[in-house]
């Protein structure tokens, strides 16, 4: 049984890709404010489409005597709902998963080759868990 080891972090805790800059100690801190930042106006959003979703499901039941067109319409948008509500659930799980792995010292290695991600990904991306080249693949499968 083989073990991958992670190489060592630079800077304050964070790793880097070869060639990149090491995180400063305030950079880290905003990387953390800003998971939890997100996560928090996600959390909103899915309060807000869960009411909305809440409100198209009422409105629905009263179909009898409406328009074919306005009941189907009416359908759509709630699929629509149900879609958007799912995606910003992923998203808010993803970022719990960045903040887990950031505040147990695991944050920006690639889960499934453990290199760094990269800090200019982070920055961009902050609840990244793969790196560029490992996301590519998965993409293409």
């Amino acid at each position: 049984m083989s073990t991958s080891k992670q190489p060592p972090a630079a800077g304050p805790g964070l790793p880097v890709l070869e060639g990149e800059e090491p995180w400063t100690d305030e950079e880290v801190v905003e990387q953390r404010a800003e998971l939890q930042d997100e996560l928090e106006r996600l959390e909103r959003r899915i309060a807000a489409t869960e009411a909305e979703l809440d409100s198209l499901m009422r409105g629905g039941t009263d179909g009898a005597g409406r328009d074919p067109a306005d009941v189907g319409s009416s359908n759509f948008e709630r699929d629509q709902e149900f879609s958007l509500a799912q995606n910003v659930r992923e998203m808010a799980e993803q970022l719990r998963l960045a903040i887990h792995l950031f505040d147990h010292g695991e944050y920006g290695y690639c889960e499934v080759c453990g290199q760094p991600i990269g800090k200019g990904r982070l920055q961009v991306f902050p609840r990244a868990t793969l790196c560029v080249t490992c996301k590519q693949r998965e993409e293409r499968r």
